[in-house]
């Protein structure tokens, strides 16, 4: 038997998504975001409100980073999402983070976040609140690689629980994509 919960944001995982911008002046900003997602192959999706700073930084620079927000850095994530850029100006200071320049956007990089996609406005949708943006580049730190891949068990990425209003840590490899099915052909 299942169990209905209505029309709800839920989806799993959902991952903890840190968008980095800067303002008019050069200063970074950050923020966490849950509803966001590929949405083609070059393409992400991500559900932001116009009143957030990181809107209107976006929509100056048109320009922007998304950051996954892995397990070492879940205090500094949670934090730039209850703390409003518009009314705490030093927020990245606050939480710790070192920002450095994208060599490919005019959007911060996160030296503690290890993994991030460097990104182009292309669309902001104030009525839907839809921003999406162009991959220009993704990088990663070499600190969660392996064999030059990505190591979901070196970087641990976050998801929101959204029933729970809970963190959770990603990592352990459950299966091959693309070959375990094979099995039952």
């Amino acid at each position: 038997m299942r169990k209905n919960f209505g029309a709800k944001p839920m989806l799993y995982p959902m991952p903890v998504l840190i968008i980095g911008s800067y303002d008019e002046n050069g200063k970074a900003n950050a923020m966490n975001a849950a509803w966001g997602g590929i949405s083609e192959e070059t393409e992400i999706s991500i559900c932001v409100s116009e009143d957030h700073k990181t809107t209107e930084n976006i929509l100056k620079t048109k320009a922007f980073s998304v950051s996954v927000a892995d397990q070492s850095n879940v205090i500094s994530a949670d934090y730039v999402g209850i703390a409003s850029g518009n009314s705490v100006p030093n927020k990245i200071e606050k939480c710790g983070w070192t920002p450095v320049k994208s060599d490919f956007v005019n959007a911060p990089l996160f030296d503690e976040l290890p993994f991030a996609l460097e990104c182009e406005l292309i669309s902001y949708d104030s009525e839907s609140c839809r921003l999406v943006g162009r991959i220009v580049n993704v990088c990663a730190d070499e600190r969660i690689l392996t064999d030059g891949k990505i190591d979901l068990s070196k970087f641990s990425p976050i998801t929101y629980d959204p029933a729970n209003h809970d963190y959770i840590a990603l990592g352990k490899k459950v299966g091959k994509a693309f070959s375990d099915g094979k099995k039952i052909k």
